[in-house]
């Protein structure tokens, strides 16, 4: 069979190659070239156009990313994957040695480093790159750089799909069904079938966007395009086991279970058995990064003797794979009282670069995911309840320094929450007394540091997060984190370093303005930010405040909400109720969150009988006190609209 990419590789070389990345000129950016590169690569290979927009689209929403590679080794619009290359230019990047189940009266549970695989080990759904090079005729090189050339790639590589799947190459989308569902690089039929079915969601709606090449891309809808699924079964692809499963329809989800086993002298993992939420309420979703591949994230799970998580979610494709229970509680978080009360999904960061990128794959079937554990549980959409695992508070004075920083200033909140369909709007004027942050996630591209080398700068990137000052200058020094800075230094650019950072749907409350500044109340102290009305990194907002109660100079503030001493039965070890070293000063007014009882969540043995769910009359109030959530007594404030 001749192979549609062969016969024209010659040809493709003879042709010019526009590049819509960084170094693209002003007048290429405006002129539409890599609207113009989809359709020659189209018109060349013989893929519809919309089905090779749509592919682009679902990968990286048209976005080059000036070359870098994704958390899977993808790299261009087409999302070509190289992860041998991407593997030996990315460092190993750690970002916390937090005990993940976060409990003072069990062993600690380590998180290791994640080993990563040879690149002999690399499954063929993380090297389709060199595939593309040898249907086009295009060096490796080129088609990671140059956009035109990733583009022309990823044509080849859907035209030969089409082809070895014995079918021609029709000008039809709804012919194409199967190569896309090829393209996903997935191995089971649903998560194929998945893949292709929101492809053709975005060419049935369309959509339009500027890429940040500074671009517009535009794929006009047809909403009379009706593929046969059926196509997928011509792949012979394994059938996942949806086995135990708890996941919306609208998402291909597999059993892979976390084993829970004793493993001698009283220790046991690698969750605990629970009733939830008989037993506790499901409060939060917690946001994480796995910093390994796929398959080592799944093995660590597997371990008895390592930590868990409800899910992980694959970048390539947005695969789902379902590991604990939901009514029992995962050792994820780093807080035992977020844990007990959590459910955490672990998204695939293969290359654990801070630079890499999410695909759009995995950020819907997150979306979806989302949607359906809030629905079920009754958990309201906000950033007080769906947090990233760099939200999650430590428990003591002596856990912060060590607690996790993903996923990072890199996670797009704004694009997450347009998914789950709670975008970030304004509720307020502009003069409001709260505010949500809200930068524009390509433009603000803030200095970090530290993703290759400690002082080193990290590849200008599109960022949720905006940075927190002393003062209304950019040359202000940094406002301190004295809980990751002891001795009052001040924090840093460093890319895990959260200690002056606001991110994409927090609220705060407003402490000043002053021209193109805002000043929000942040870890006891006043922090600066610029806010340009023309271009504003924040809106209006309506919430309650709460202040220290009336003739308090200042009260504690806690990692989490532990009951009063009274409240332990006989038989329960009482458990410290540890302040933070952060206080809340008198004047100073801070967000309210949920008001919940004190509750401590005793697990320590094997055999559940002895699990107690230990609740107090001492009420807290969640707040939005720093990058990450805290907690104080509700009788320490009083609470503000």
């Amino acid at each position: 069979m001749v192979r549609a990419g062969g016969a024209v590789a010659s040809a493709a070389l003879l042709l010019p190659l526009v590049s819509a990345g960084p170094s693209a000129t002003a007048e290429q950016r405006s002129s539409g070239a890599l609207q113009r590169d989809f359709a020659a690569a189209a018109a060349q290979y013989g893929v519809p156009q919309s089905v090779l927009l749509g592919v682009s689209y679902l990968q990286s929403r048209w976005d080059a990313h000036g070359g870098a590679a994704s958390v899977t080794g993808g790299y261009g619009p087409m999302h070509l994957t190289d992860a041998r290359t991407a593997l030996a230019e990315a460092p190993h990047h750690s970002h916390g040695i937090e005990d993940a189940r976060g409990d003072d009266s069990r062993p600690a549970r380590n998180t290791t480093e994640a080993d990563l695989p040879e690149p002999s080990e690399l499954p063929e759904r993380l090297r389709t790159l060199d595939r593309a090079a040898e249907l086009s005729g295009y060096t490796a090189e080129q088609l990671r750089d140059n956009p035109a050339a990733n583009v022309r790639g990823g044509a080849a590589l859907l035209a030969d799909a089409q082809q070895e799947l014995g079918r021609p190459l029709s000008e039809d989308p709804a012919d194409w069904y199967g190569a896309v569902a090829r393209f996903s690089g997935a191995d089971d039929t649903a998560t194929a079938t998945t893949y292709a079915n929101d492809v053709f969601d975005v060419i049935r709606t369309g959509q339009s966007r500027i890429t940040d090449s500074g671009q517009r891309v535009t794929l006009a809808g047809d909403p009379a395009v009706a593929p046969d699924p059926a196509q997928a079964a011509l792949l012979g692809l394994r059938a996942a086991d949806a086995g135990k499963t708890e996941c919306p329809r609208t998402v291909a989800c597999e059993w892979i279970p976390a084993p829970y086993e004793e493993f001698g002298e009283g220790d046991y993992g690698n969750h605990d058995l629970a009733d939830r939420p008989a037993s506790q309420s499901v409060k939060y979703i917690i946001v994480h990064d796995t910093e390994g591949s796929w398959d080592t994230t799944l093995k660590l799970v597997q371990d008895p003797t390592y930590v868990s998580w409800q899910y992980t979610l694959r970048s390539s494709d947005g695969h789902i794979a379902q590991h604990v229970p939901l009514k029992d509680v995962a050792w994820h978080a780093g807080n035992w009282y977020v844990n007990a009360k959590s459910v955490g999904l672990e998204h695939e960061g293969f290359l654990v670069s801070p630079d890499a990128w999410y695909t759009e794959a995995m950020y819907r079937t997150s979306a979806r995911l989302v949607k359906y554990l809030a629905k079920r549980y009754d958990i309201p959409l906000d950033r007080r309840h769906i947090l990233g695992h760099d939200n999650v508070p430590g428990t003591t004075a002596a856990t912060i320094r060590g607690m996790h920083t993903d996923p990072g200033p890199y996670w797009d909140w704004a694009h997450y929450f347009q998914l789950i369909g709670r975008p970030f709007t304004p509720t307020a004027g502009p003069g409001s007394g709260v505010v949500t942050i809200r930068p524009g996630y390509g433009q603000n591209q803030p200095l970090y540091t530290g993703c290759v080398k400690p002082g080193q700068a990290c590849v200008p990137h599109g960022s949720a997060a905006v940075r927190l000052h002393t003062a209304p200058a950019e040359d202000a020094p940094l406002v301190k984190d004295i809980g990751l800075r002891p001795g009052g230094e001040d924090s840093t650019t460093g890319v895990n370093d959260t200690g002056a950072r606001a991110s994409t749907g927090q609220q705060y409350a407003v402490a000043g303005r002053e021209g193109d500044w805002t000043a929000i109340w942040y870890l006891g102290q006043k922090a600066w930010f610029h806010n340009p009305r023309k271009q504003p990194t924040a809106v209006g907002a309506r919430g309650l405040v709460l202040t220290p109660k009336d003739g308090a100079t200042e009260i504690p503030v806690y990692g989490r909400a532990y009951p009063e001493a009274a409240a332990y039965p006989a038989g329960v070890p009482v458990q410290a109720i540890s302040p933070l070293p952060y206080k809340l000063l008198a004047g100073q007014k801070y967000v309210v969150g949920d008001r919940t009882p004190g509750e401590y969540l005793y697990a320590t043995t094997f055999d559940t009988a002895g699990h107690r769910v230990v609740r107090g009359k001492e009420a807290y109030y969640e707040i939005q006190f720093g990058h990450r959530v805290a907690f104080v007594k509700a009788s320490d404030v009083r609470v503000l609209k």
